[in-house]
């Protein structure tokens, strides 16, 4: 039963890898952030970038804590939109 129980932590463990959303939308009163998730996936090549202790939901993830993740990530490598409206869209 233990053998069983394991296989199936290690099969869902796995699929959570690829079943994660291709594109994410994040609500937000100055319009909603769009996040190519599988994009950044398959260039960081490593989820510990952003998942600090596990994949699934980041860690105390609120605008302050997208702001500075992504914001510094971006600016470190040169990359990626840095200001309000390159993230944030009015629909």
């Amino acid at each position: 039963m233990k053998k069983i129980i394991s296989a199936l932590t290690l099969v869902f463990f796995t699929a959570s890898f690829a079943i994660a959303a291709d594109v994410m939308t994040f609500p937000a009163n100055m319009g909603n952030v769009t996040f190519p998730h599988k994009m950044h996936q398959e260039l960081l090549k490593d989820c510990k970038v952003c998942h600090a202790n596990t994949p699934g939901k980041i860690e105390g993830f609120c605008k302050d804590v997208a702001h500075k993740l992504c914001i510094d990530c971006h600016k470190s490598k040169g990359m990626g939109p840095t200001t309000c409206k390159s993230c944030h869209k009015k629909t």
